[in-house]
């Protein structure tokens, strides 16, 4: 423990312990998210709908009781969505069916970042032959209609698990972000310190992951956003069209059951058709708003204007 001792007395005295260098850097971190108000609610709202979400479904009952005269029941302050077409309630089916539409987006949008960030930073450091190669195979996939193939996809392939999704997803939604980054890494490699660490032969590996991509954190997280989002949409459009199994519960299986059952034409029935649309429009949009926080904290000039 570090001592001092006073001038005019014999008397040692304890210096106060140093502030934990993790709880200083949570409390920045906090206050740079507070500063767009916007984007500090989107945050809130996010982490609220995942607890809900991932917490939720465990004081909920596996199988929900059915009654036949609740059948397209109309919202009241206990069930605040109503009931579906087998008289079940409607709020406890959109929590239980959040946690996989939340694990297909966050998995699948992983998964393609990764691939595009990887592949198109070697692309665009590299150049030569790799980046031939590497555009010529994001060529082909983009030529590719993804709905086309996930439609073939599905006729052949019983898809029977969210992480199958997030695959299939994942490995569809990487050549266009990878052009991007593939951009964006052409610019940066002329920068004056990627020049110095290539005349140091630092290694390719470490210029890329230690000097390259910390500088497009913000631009990558972004992304990040944007293919979670559209990776959600992407799972909720197959559900709706039919082209996933009808197997467990999520929005989209829901959406498909209140388009197909008829629910429109029951009074009683908005909560239920409305309910997992809006799920995902206010899922969307905290990723949205939260990102925005995140840019500016990644991003200094941002963050200073």
């Amino acid at each position: 423990m570090s001592q001092i001792v006073d001038a005019g007395t014999t008397e040692l005295q304890q210096l106060p312990p140093p502030e934990g260098k993790d709880a200083g850097a949570f409390r920045s971190f906090m206050r740079a998210l507070m500063r767009s108000r916007t984007g500090f609610i989107g945050f809130l709202v996010f982490v609220g709908m995942v607890l809900v979400c991932l917490i939720g479904p465990l004081f909920t009952p596996d199988n929900l009781p059915t009654d036949t005269s609740l059948i397209y029941g109309p919202a009241s302050l206990t069930h605040p969505f109503g009931y579906d077409s087998e008289g079940r309630d409607v709020f406890i089916q959109l929590i239980d069916g959040g946690r996989a539409v939340i694990l297909v987006g966050f998995l699948a949008a992983l998964l393609s970042t990764v691939i595009a960030v990887v592949f198109g930073a070697l692309a665009a450091y590299l150049g030569g032959r790799v980046d031939s190669i590497i555009v010529a195979a994001t060529d082909i996939v983009l030529t590719v209609p993804s709905i086309i193939l996930l439609a073939v996809l599905a006729a052949f392939y019983r898809v029977g698990s969210a992480v199958t999704l997030a695959i299939i997803l994942g490995v569809l939604g990487w050549p266009g972000l990878l052009r991007a980054v593939r951009a964006q890494v052409f610019s940066l490699r002329q920068r004056e310190y990627i020049e110095a660490a290539r005349l140091l032969d630092l290694g390719t590996t470490r210029i890329v992951i230690r000097e390259i991509l910390p500088n497009m954190a913000s631009f990558i997280l972004m992304n990040f956003v944007i293919g979670m989002t559209n990776a959600i949409y992407a799972m909720a459009g197959l559900y709706l069209l039919g082209l996933a199994p009808m197997q467990g519960g999520n929005w989209g299986i829901m959406i498909n059951f209140a388009w197909t059952r008829g629910a429109i034409f029951f009074d009683g029935s908005l909560g239920y058709i409305l309910g997992p649309v809006l799920a995902i429009c206010i899922l969307q949009l905290s990723l949205v708003t939260m990102a925005r926080s995140f840019e500016e904290i990644l991003n200094p000039r941002l963050r200073h204007n």
